[in-house]
Order: C-alpha cells, then sequence, then structure tokens
C-alpha cells in the first residue's frame, strides 16, 4: 500500500491512495507545546494561550512561532521562513511581513530583542527560538476508517462499536440541531456584512476633505553593520520630509523625534497609532552595499492593522533619492484611494529640490543630520565637520549648506561657543543655502533664529519663520522656534498656537513639550508650567531641561523648600555655572544670604571668558537682588549680540528691575518695547 505521509507539529498521520484514513495505533500527538510563564501552543487549533487564556495572535505571526518552536534551538534563515509561510517564487514583500511577525511575536510574549528570553536575533542570519519546550502528547482519539476495497468489514465493525456508542434518535436530532446553528450564523454573517457596507459607506472615519495623519516608522538596518545606522536614520528622516511636502493641507506626518521612540520597540500599531494620533504608519528595513540599495515598505491602516500596499524596491545608490520621491508619492497615492477611491494624490511643491552631483554628499549629509540629531555638544562638532565635507564634495548642494546653518546657529544659542564667532558663520551657510535653494524650509528657519538671536530684528525674524513654515508646515522645529518667539515678544496666545501645532506634528518629543511649559511659566501660569513639567518627567525623569524650569516655577509660587529639593535633584554633582546661579537664587529667597553669596563668588571665579559665562550671572545677580551688577551686564550683553536679552520682556527673573529707566530703554533698543 502506498502511505503518504503529512508531519506537522509531531502529528503523523497517514492515507492510502484510495483515500481510507487508517489510524495508527493510539497515536501519541505533540498536540501541545508549552514553554516559558506558562505559554502554550496548541500545534491543532493554532492557537497561543497563557495559563489557559487565549492570546490574540494574528495568523502569519502564529505561524511563525509555531515554525521557530518546531525547529528550537537552530537558526532559522529567512529564506526558510519564508518558503514555509509563503512557498517558493513568492513576489510579496517578505522582508517587512517577517519583520513585523517577529514584533507581534515578541510583542505578545513581552520578549525584550536585547535581552531575549524566546526568540534571539542572529545577525544577518535569522532567528533562533532558546526557551526550553516541554512536550505534552495526549492520545488521540482514534480515527475511524473509510471502508475501502482494502479494509476488512471487521475493522469497522469494531472501530464502529468502540467509538460510536449513540442512540439513532439522539443522533438525528443533533444533527438536525446543527444544522440549524450553521444556518442561523450564515444569516447573522450576511446580515452583519450587508450592515458593514452601509456602515462604512455612511460613517466613514477619515474623508477626503479632511487631514490623515501619518507615521514613519524608523527603516530598520538589515546591513548587519551598527555603523549605517546613520543610513536607515536618514532614510527615516528622508521620507517623513518628502511625504510631508506632498499635501501638507490633507496629509500630517508625525516628526523624526517622536518616531524615533519607537525604534527597536514592541509597541504595538494600534498603540503606535493611539500614542501619535494617526491613523496609517509605514514600516520599512533598508540593506546596502557598495553599489545598490534595497528598500522595503509596506502601509498599514491602524483601525484593522490591515496592509494596504507593499513594495520592495533594489536600485543603484546614485538613485536613492529619486526612489524616495517613488516610495512618496505611490504611499501617498494609496491613502488617497483608500479614503476616496481616486488617484493619484496631489504634491504641493511645483519643483523638486535640487539634488546633489554625487551620491557621495548626499551619503556625507545624512551623516550630518546623523549626529545634529543627537543634539550633543560633540555630535553638532561632528555633524559641521559631514556637513563641510558634503560641500567639499559638493559645492553646489543647499541641503548641507542648510545643514551647516542649523548647527552653527544651534551652537551658538545652546553657548557651545562665541555666538561673534558662529553667528556670522552661520549666517553665510544659510543664505548660501537660499542662493542656491529657496525653497528650503531649514534654511529659513535658521536665518529666523539669527535676526532673532543676534540681530535682534523682530520683524525680519517673523518673515523668516512665516516662509519656512510656508515652505515646510510639517516642520515642527520651525513651529516650536516660531512659538518661542512670539512668546519673547508677549504674544502668547498666537504663541500657545504654534507650540500646539508643534506638539501635534511631534507629540513625543521632550524639547517642545518643555518649550511649551517655558510658555506658560513666561505668561505667570506657574502651576500649568509645573504639570507640564511633570508630564515631561514622566516620559524621562532624567530629562535636565523640564527639571530645572520647575525651580523658578516653585520659586515664584513661593514654595522654595521644594523649589531647593528640585534644585538638589537637577543639579545634583553639577558644579558648572548654571547649576550653581539656581542654587545662588534658591538660597536667597530662603533668606539664606551668605550661602546665596558665596555661590555667585563661585560662578564668578570659574576658569573661562565672562561672556560665557553671561546667562548664569544674570540668573545669579537677578535672583540674589542685585540690580545694579544685572542692569550692567544686560547692557553688556546687549552689545555683544548675546542671545542672553532676547527673553527679558517676558521672564520673571526680571520684575524687580522692571521700573528702571535703563531697563526700559534697553527693552526699547532690542525692539521688545511694545
Amino acid at each position: 500500500m502506498t502511505m503518504l505521509w503529512k508531519q506537522e507539529c509531531g502529528v503523523e498521520c497517514c492515507a492510502d491512495c484510495r483515500g481510507s484514513v487508517v489510524s495508527l495505533e493510539p497515536a501519541r500527538i505533540e498536540d501541545s507545546l508549552r514553554f516559558g510563564d506558562d505559554f502554550e501552543i496548541d500545534c491543532v487549533a493554532g492557537q497561543l494561550r497563557r495559563s489557559g487564556r487565549i492570546l490574540k495572535v494574528e495568523r502569519i505571526p502564529m505561524d511563525v512561532l509555531l515554525f521557530l518552536v518546531q525547529l528550537r534551538g537552530e537558526v532559522v534563515t529567512r529564506e526558510q521562513l519564508v518558503e514555509k509561510i509563503w512557498g517558493k517564487d513568492v513576489y510579496l514583500d517578505t522582508d517587512n511581513s517577517i519583520n513585523g511577525a517577529i514584533r507581534k511575536i515578541r510583542q505578545v510574549l513581552k520578549d525584550d530583542p536585547e535581552q531575549p528570553r524566546f526568540i534571539q536575533t542572529i545577525t544577518g542570519k535569522g532567528y533562533r527560538f532558546i526557551a526550553p519546550v516541554i512536550i505534552a502528547p495526549v492520545i488521540s482519539p482514534v480515527v475511524a476508517p473509510v471502508a475501502g476495497p482494502d479494509t476488512e468489514p471487521e475493522t469497522v465493525a469494531a472501530v464502529a462499536q468502540s467509538s460510536v456508542r449513540e442512540d439513532p434518535a439522539w443522533f438525528r436530532r443533533r444533527r438536525a440541531l446543527g444544522i440549524s446553528i450553521v444556518a442561523t450564523a450564515i444569516v447573522l454573517i450576511a446580515g452583519w456584512g450587508v450592515y458593514r457596507q452601509w456602515f462604512e459607506f455612511q460613517v466613514r472615519p477619515f474623508r477626503p476633505g479632511g487631514r490623515v495623519m501619518l507615521a514613519v516608522l524608523p527603516f530598520e538596518n538589515f546591513t548587519g553593520d551598527a555603523g549605517q545606522e546613520y543610513f536607515s536614520d536618514g532614510l527615516t528622516e528622508e521620507m517623513i520630509s518628502q511625504l510631508g511636502n506632498l499635501d501638507p493641507t490633507h496629509l500630517g506626518v508625525i516628526a523624526r523625534t517622536s518616531v524615533m521612540h519607537y525604534k527597536r520597540s514592541q509597541e504595538s500599531i494600534p498603540q503606535i497609532g493611539k500614542d501619535l494620533g494617526v491613523q496609517y504608519v509605514i514600516e520599512g528595513s533598508v540593506r546596502r552595499d557598495s553599489q545598490r540599495v534595497r528598500i522595503t515598505a509596506q502601509l498599514i491602516q491602524v483601525k484593522d492593522q490591515s496592509h494596504l500596499w507593499a513594495r520592495e524596491y533594489d536600485r543603484e545608490l546614485g538613485h536613492l533619492l529619486e526612489l524616495q520621491a517613488e516610495i512618496a508619492r505611490e504611499v501617498a497615492n494609496e491613502i488617497e484611494f483608500s479614503l476616496s477611491g481616486r488617484r493619484p494624490f496631489e504634491a504641493a511643491r511645483e519643483t523638486p529640490a535640487p539634488e546633489p552631483k554625487s551620491y557621495e554628499a548626499y551619503d556625507l549629509y545624512l551623516k550630518g543630520r546623523y549626529f545634529w540629531n543627537k543634539r550633543t555638544e560633540e555630535g553638532f562638532r561632528q555633524a559641521a565637520d559631514y556637513f563641510q565635507q558634503a560641500i567639499d564634495k559638493d559645492p553646489n548642494y543647499g541641503r548641507a549648506y542648510a545643514g551647516l546653518a542649523d548647527t552653527f546657529t544651534l551652537m551658538s544659542t545652546w553657548y557651545q561657543g562665541s555666538q561673534s564667532e558662529l553667528m556670522p558663520k552661520a549666517r553665510t551657510a544659510a543664505l548660501r543655502a537660499l542662493e542656491l535653494d529657496e525653497s528650503l524650509a531649514e534654511a529659513h528657519a535658521s536665518l529666523a533664529l539669527i535676526k532673532e538671536n543676534y540681530d535682534y530684528d523682530w520683524l525680519g525674524s517673523e518673515k523668516e519663520f512665516r516662509r519656512a513654515i510656508q515652505l515646510g508646515p510639517q516642520y515642527a522645529t520651525a513651529h516650536q522656534w516660531y512659538a518661542e518667539s512670539l512668546a519673547w515678544q508677549g504674544r502668547f496666545q498666537e504663541a500657545f498656537a504654534q507650540s500646539e501645532q508643534a506638539r501635534r506634528l511631534d507629540p513625543l518629543s521632550l524639547i517642545i513639550a518643555t518649550d511649551y511649559a517655558s510658555i506658560l511659566y513666561y505668561s505667570r501660569q506657574y502651576d500649568s508650567a509645573l504639570k507640564q513639567c511633570r508630564s515631561v518627567l514622566e516620559l524621562d525623569p532624567n530629562f535636565r531641561h523640564a527639571r530645572g524650569l520647575m525651580i523658578p516655577s516653585y520659586s515664584e509660587l513661593g514654595r522654595y523648600d521644594e523649589a531647593l529639593d528640585e534644585m538638589d535633584r537637577w543639579a545634583a554633582g553639577d558644579q558648572g555655572p548654571w547649576a550653581i546661579a539656581m542654587r545662588a537664587a534658591v538660597y536667597s529667597r530662603l533668606g539664606r544670604a551668605e550661602e546665596a553669596r558665596r555661590e555667585v563668588v563661585n560662578i564668578e571665579q570659574l576658569p573661562g571668558s565672562r561672556i560665557d559665562r553671561t546667562p548664569a550671572l544674570l540668573v545669579a545677580y537677578s535672583g540674589t537682588g542685585q540690580k545694579e551688577r544685572a542692569i550692567e551686564l544686560l547692557q553688556k550683553a546687549f552689545s555683544e549680540h548675546s542671545n542672553a536679552v532676547v527673553q527679558i520682556k517676558v521672564d520673571p527673573m526680571y520684575d524687580p528691575i522692571r521700573d528702571d529707566p535703563r531697563f526700559k530703554d534697553l527693552l526699547r533698543r532690542i525692539g521688545l518695547e511694545q
């Protein structure tokens, strides 16, 4: 007798060529695979349980998990997974599907990819299931043989007597009941389908005329080289920019800072959608070698996690920018089609930005942005070096000049160098960027900061901010900086509106959320400022900007003991000028005058130039009631084009000297008298 064998999850059965099912002697089936903390796979039902409770796992992740458990201890390649789950010669975006499946499995198992208990990633090879597995065999039911030419009648009779001992009338009633249940289920399912179609037609959640929100999740680096993280992160940022420029009126794209929170995260798509307030997400991966790049991407609808679109692209590196634009258009068209049934999605930008002459220049630009986004002193210095290298490769590459302007501007406003040296460099780079490409929103925003912080040209600054936002409505940083500028002018209603827009575009940005708290502080809403700072610290207890803002907020409320406690946490082990100045101000408010004076002396004796210490000295002199020294230092700061004076109109720290004629004159010269 010819036998056909099927082995699945340790289950073996056989059939002859004529269709007779023959029972093996009461078979021992690996029906249940147990591992970890009460996890159990029911191989027959295709279910994952924990402590008897069924866990919701989609089909493909469940199939992947089952396959990995079957081959436990072995490295399972991505090619093996593709062949097992989808079959050979498949033309789907399997890379992203595998990534998504592994992420969902880890989420339900609460497995940490960095310190895995269950699924270990073998870089460049595949995955391995590493947890011990307990096989729980059960006695399978005896399968009644189907009568055939080779089946003995006695066999059928024996099995019938042992396994079917039911009253015929009861059996007929049970069969009738089963038919009735099935018929009812069919009617209900059909009715539900009609209702769902009517409901979706009547109550479409997003209409073409509304604004859809999208998040581009961090592209995964599949090169096997951690040194290529800048490339995958850069691709993520570029896709955000490309999509953001397509049709800002109808398609909103979450900014880079917020989506980077989900790099290597195990959060589910619904949770990400809830956190970011988006209806769609893009997942992707990138692989590259010296000549070619392979990008996979898929568009997922949050509400039902359906995959609307998936593509895989394999191109020469020299065509990367064209490819990014192509992907952005296809994604936008698919979103538009899912909402309205029509294509194409109209791009808002009439002409594309000029491309660099060489891929090398673009690659150096991506490295510069990678280090710029770290927002550290060393990161800024590395960014400036890479942007300059990109300019050396292509002297007409406008975006590299814009990156250089961004870098020098922030280094100056963050007191990481001489403003008289950095600001002129920033201006030269910004103007050159705009000469090459007037449509660069980043260059306009940097020029706005220069005009505000160095020239005290508030009208010119506002013009540049507005132009930046006009060109890049999705550029959250432009909204953030503009909100700060409006607040310093006392235009709080407009400032809150811009800050809120920045927060919608970048909801998880800690600095944007803290800047919102600063506006609350400047508008004398101290309790609200404290509440906002606490919400930031819930996300990151070590975010110093938020904790530092709580100190003056408590002081203005007269809650000096709490200010001191917060200051101790904020400045623990810090002997820098800002920490010393804060201590001096709090001690003065507490009536500890001698301690306050000692701290002021400590600042004055710190090494380095007085210009570098100006902002901290202003806090110390104002906080300890030294009005003459505070006014004298403000006047010097103004003459040196320091940005330490730009917030004096609204900063409560200067309330004790607001009536002084010299202070009023300074406000007039800065352009803040109105």
